[in-house]
């Protein structure tokens, strides 16, 4: 659903959550935001996989530890819809660790937030990664930069000079924003960095997933470290 609701555009939710109060708080949460509506939820992994399919929306907030089929999963099946339309998945999760932070991007998620995220934080997540940025909590993306800072030879085989398809054609420019992308920077806080606007921002963003082969947003963060693209080290910018 992409009609515009006053000034904010209309974004459907799908809660899932294996714990019903926590459900219940998400949806008013939620639905007191103008243009947002929760339009179903789900307990279970294959339950989110069903309603999903059915319901289409364009957001779908996942935990991870649930019965019958873990978020992970659930995940990888509905990000395996590579259309335009495909929801885009929020992992929202009580833990941190690296493993899940992880299988959790590569199985398609486009945002990694934990449970004590305030409701404010969790409504710009959801209006961000509709709006087709990805989101980490800072304490997720000081684990992601360590990772592959530290761990070089983590992750998928790679050498210490970028070997993925499509690095070595990419600008300087394209390299300034695919670094400020895996600090964890917004369209509008690149465009005002590289003084620059957010529409051109934007074009450079689908440059680099074409370049770069990448899915989607996350996928980038992923591919700058994988390919040592003036990696930052963990800490203050």
């Amino acid at each position: 659903m992409n009609t515009m609701s006053g000034e904010y555009e209309s974004i459907t939710v799908l809660l899932v959550d294996d714990e019903p109060l926590l459900r219940r708080s998400l949806r008013i949460a939620i639905d007191h935001e103008p243009g947002l509506t929760v339009i179903g939820d789900a307990g279970t992994g294959t339950e989110a996989v069903s309603l999903t399919f059915d319901l289409r929306p364009d957001v779908v907030l996942m935990d991870i530890r649930m019965p019958d089929g873990n978020g992970i999963d659930a995940t990888r099946q509905i990000t395996a819809d590579c259309t335009d339309g495909a929801p885009k998945v929020i992992i929202l999760t009580m833990f941190e660790l690296d493993e899940y932070v992880f299988e959790a991007l590569s199985a398609g998620a486009s945002a990694f937030l934990l449970k004590d995220a305030t409701p404010g934080q969790l409504v710009d997540a959801v209006r961000k990664v509709h709006a087709g940025e990805s989101l980490f909590a800072p304490t997720v993306l000081d684990r992601l930069i360590r990772h592959y800072v530290d761990n070089p030879t983590s992750g998928r085989p790679h050498s210490a000079r970028p070997t993925s398809p499509g690095v070595q054609y990419l600008t300087n420019r394209e390299l300034e924003v695919l670094t400020l992308i895996a600090k964890g920077l917004s369209n509008d806080e690149i465009a005002h960095r590289l003084s620059v606007s957010p529409h051109t921002v934007k074009a450079h963003v689908g440059s680099l997933r074409s370049k770069l082969h990448a899915r989607d947003r996350a996928q980038l963060v992923i591919a700058a470290y994988e390919a040592r693209i003036n990696c930052p080290t963990p800490g203050p910018d």
